[in-house]
């Protein structure tokens, strides 16, 4: 009866043990297949992706925003428009275009004594100063936004204010109008309103 017995325990005993060794190796299976699927390289790089993807849309919105800017793009004086005091700065081209968050203005034309000019500007239309380079007048301007058509802006020499003015488009955005007063490096006062077509 006592070996009816023990063998009995022993087929038990036998049995529990192959089951919990069943389900110890499905355990490990399961481990690998979920460490398989945690593999770090995988991992960075679905992490890249999701990083790149969200980078893009952010980019994308942002030149979105910038593309719906009626101030962005290429302008072309129109001087049969325009009415420009002789011996002060006059731009022939100027652009707008949005660069990593911030917008560069670039112009184009000539000097009182008639020599050619190129002048950079990069900053925001925040009222803040920036400075400008190539500009024989000034060293740094600024632009505030007034509304979605209109720029207020200061022009700056050595922390002085030597010309204030106005940028506003048409409301069919082909055109836009530069109200600038100041005084030219003579001391002689004037204002000009100037024209530009955009390209």
């Amino acid at each position: 009866m006592f070996v009816r017995f023990d063998r009995f325990a022993n087929s038990k005993l036998e049995e529990i043990i192959g089951d919990a060794l069943n389900d110890k190796v499905s355990r490990c299976q399961l481990g690998k297949s979920l460490t398989k699927n945690k593999n770090p390289d995988l991992i960075n790089h679905m992490n890249t992706k999701i990083f790149g993807l969200i980078l893009a849309l952010c980019f994308l919105g942002a030149a979105m925003c910038f593309a719906a800017d009626p101030q962005m793009g290429t302008w072309k004086l129109n001087a049969a428009k325009s009415k420009i005091t002789p011996g002060t700065l006059k731009f022939n081209t100027v652009t707008f275009k949005s660069m990593f968050g911030k917008i560069k203005v670039t112009g184009d034309g000539i000097d009182a004594d008639g020599k050619p000019v190129h002048s950079e500007w990069t900053g925001n239309f925040d009222g803040k100063d920036y400075p400008v380079t190539g500009d024989p007048i000034s060293d740094t301007r600024s632009y505030t936004k007034v509304d979605d058509r209109t720029l207020d802006l200061t022009v700056k020499k050595g922390g002085k204010v030597i010309d204030t003015g106005r940028i506003v488009v048409s409301t069919d955005g082909k055109s836009r109008t530069v109200t600038v007063s100041g005084t030219t490096p003579k001391g002689k006062k004037f204002k000009n309103v100037v024209v530009y077509d955009k390209q």
